[in-house]
Order: C-alpha cells, then sequence, then structure tokens
C-alpha cells in the first residue's frame, strides 16, 4: 500500500481513480479499459507532481527524506555492487547493524561501502535502530577505513540517520568519542572518500561518515546539525514550529551547494527517489563513476590535502555578518558606547570638575 504525504492529498485521489480505472474487474463484472480516461488522469498526474515538488518548502522536503518508501542504503548495495562482503563486529564490545559495512565490486573495481541503514518494515527497523548508530558502529568503519587506507581501496558511504543513537548504554560506552575518532579518521585518509546523503543527514551521526572528498546530497534529502523538530523544541518550546525552525536552518540540498558545504546535487525523478528507483540507481551510477575516476589521477597526498582544504575553506567565501551595518538602532547603542568610553577616559577630570562646582555652589550659597 503507498503512502502519501501531507501535500500529496490531490496526487492520493487521482492514483486511486487511476488503479480503479485499470483494474478490468468492477461491480459489474469485467469491463472495458478507458485508455483514453487513464492517459488522461496520468497525465493530470504527472502535472501535480511537478507543481507540488517544484515548490517544496523546507519542511516538506523534510517530509520527504523521511518518507517509509524512499530507497534505503541496503537497495544501493543490492543494486550499485556486486561481490558485497559483509564485514561485522567493532573487535572490541559487538556488532552494530544499523551500519551495513563490507569491500564489494564497483565496475570491476573494490570499494569498501559503508551504509547506514533504517530498514523498511517495523522489525527491520527495530533491527537497524532506526539507523542511529552506536559507538561499536562508528569503531566498525574505523577498523573498516584504516584497512581499506592500507590497501589503497576508496570508500563510498550512504548516509541516512536521524542521528547518532542517545541511549545511555551508547553515552557509557564512549558515544561521543567514537564519533569524533570517525571524523579524525575520515580526514586522515589518503584514499578518496565519497559521501552520498541518501535521505537524512542528521548531526554528528552523519557527518562521522560524511567527512569526505565529495558530498554528495540527493535533491529531496536534509543535511543538519539537529532535526527540525529538535531546533524548534530548543529555540522556541514548541515542537510545531518545524517549518520556521526548517527554513531557518537551511538544510536542503539547493542551499547548502550555495554554501558550499556538498558538493554537487543528485536530481530525482519526479515525485521524488521513492517514485523511480531505477533512475535513482542510474543517477547514482553515473556520479560514482564520474567522481572515481576523477580520484584515479590524484596522488594519495594530494587526495588528503584536497579533502582538508576542503573543509578549511567552508565558510570562507563571505565574510559573516549577524546583523547589516544600516539601521538606526546601531546609532543608538553607539551613543550609549560613546558616552561610557568619554566617562571612563576623562574621570579624574570629571570628578574635579563636579567638586569644584559643588565648592564654588557652597561658597556663594
Amino acid at each position: 500500500m503507498k503512502s502519501y504525504l501531507e501535500f500529496e492529498r490531490d496526487i492520493k485521489d487521482l492514483e486511486e481513480e487511476l488503479e480503479k480505472l485499470k483494474d478490468p474487474f468492477n461491480k459489474e463484472g469485467l469491463s472495458e479499459v478507458e485508455t483514453g480516461k487513464i492517459s488522461k488522469i496520468q497525465s493530470q498526474i504527472d502535472d501535480k507532481l511537478k507543481i507540488s515538488y517544484k515548490n517544496l518548502n523546507a519542511w516538506q522536503i523534510t517530509q520527504v527524506a523521511r518518507h517509509e518508501s524512499r530507497p534505503k542504503a541496503k537497495f544501493f548495495i543490492d543494486n550499485l555492487f556486486t561481490d558485497f562482503i559483509n564485514l561485522s563486529g567493532d573487535r572490541r564490545f559487538s556488532e552494530d547493524e544499523s551500519v551495513l559495512t563490507g569491500f564489494a565490486k564497483f565496475e570491476d573495481s573494490s570499494v569498501l561501502v559503508l551504509a547506514q541503514e533504517k530498514g523498511f518494515d517495523l522489525e527491520s527497523r527495530l533491527k537497524r535502530n532506526f539507523g542511529m548508530m552506536r559507538p561499536e558502529g562508528y569503531r566498525k568503519c574505523i577498523r573498516l577505513m584504516n584497512l581499506a587506507n592500507k590497501f589503497n581501496i576508496p570508500v563510498i558511504s550512504f548516509i541516512d540517520t536521524p542521528g547518532a543513537y542517545p541511549g545511555i548504554g551508547a553515552e557509557q560506552r564512549g558515544q561521543a568519542e567514537s564519533i569524533a575518532s570517525s571524523i579524525d579518521c575520515c580526514m586522515s585518509l589518503k584514499v578518496p572518500i565519497i559521501s552520498i546523503i541518501i535521505g537524512e543527514g542528521g548531526s554528528g551521526g552523519a557527518i562521522a561518515l560524511a567527512s569526505a572528498n565529495k558530498v554528495l546530497m540527493f535533491e529531496n534529502a536534509i543535511y543538519s546539525v539537529i532535526s527540525p523538530e529538535g531546533c524548534a523544541s530548543i529555540l522556541w518550546r514548541d515542537p510545531s514550529k518545524s517549518l520556521e525552525a526548517a527554513q531557518a536552518m537551511k538544510l536542503t540540498a539547493n542551499e547548502l551547494l550555495k554554501m558550499k558545504i556538498i558538493d554537487e546535487v543528485i536530481k530525482e525523478p519526479i515525485g521524488g527517489a521513492h517514485r523511480n528507483k531505477e533512475q535513482v540507481i542510474l543517477s547514482t551510477k553515473e556520479v560514482l563513476i564520474k567522481y572515481l575516476d576523477e580520484f584515479r589521477n590524484y596522488t594519495r597526498d594530494q587526495i588528503f590535502e584536497q579533502r582538508k582544504k576542503k573543509f578549511l575553506n567552508i565558510g570562507n567565501q563571505k565574510p559573516f555578518k549577524v546583523f547589516s551595518n544600516e539601521g538606526g538602532w546601531i546609532k543608538e547603542n553607539n551613543f550609549f558606547g560613546y558616552t561610557k568610553e568619554i566617562l571612563i577616559k576623562f574621570k579624574k577630570q570629571i570628578i574635579i570638575a563636579i567638586l569644584l562646582i559643588f565648592l564654588i555652589t557652597l561658597y556663594f550659597f
């Protein structure tokens, strides 16, 4: 059964009508399929999808990024790679099933795949912990990234997580340290890392595997330091202000591309990645081939330096200003500031002048 988002109600009605027309069995028995009407409704659906998805706001994009039918990491592994060998365990505590890791073949070349997996139904989501990694998951990734670095194997990571798991057990086992160590490992590798944000890229849980030479992002994915609901709860004490929070956070692919936090936006089919998964695979394959070929011309040291410069340059494109220099309120604030400076600078002279005025007043009166 298809699931629809709030802004897709009109599309839902049209698709239900379309399904009825395509079914030759109705209440009256076998009927003739009305091909003309089917084509007309399909055209209406396509038009509505184009209009709806062309004008999505940040909160609606967040909903699309979380869509339950959206292609997950395992789908990409099954359809992009061959000979995938799943490797488990951090060699310290246990296995973390929220991240799939292993070596595979991509276009006849060896790669290391790191993929945050949310699951596709209730059972698999519980097994995968809804894509929220524990410390052992990050340490498993570190172990395999070091192995890939040793044998000069590129790393491809798929990011789809609401954030690192915040449970007490995870904190006791060093969640913050494992995330920091994972970022440090990513930044120190001398093999190319390509990260693709396929759904949610939430907080340190995402950047721990996305400190890459190239960070790519699907058109309707999100990448942020916190969820819009979390931001709204902290700033306004009101989770219902998620729309305002999402717009303020600039978490969409196009906004992040403007700020040069990501390197490329992967276009999605009309209506989102969940409506045409085959096209999504072709687009992803094309972009991976392009960047892997690019890094074949780099030395190990050049790969390291390129990644280092990429992150050091983030935020350096324009000088950062919280407020505009224009506005009368600045002058008003400056007046009090200047007054305070003058009082401090000529404190002794002012005190002497006040005493003289006081003595003269006493003498004459």
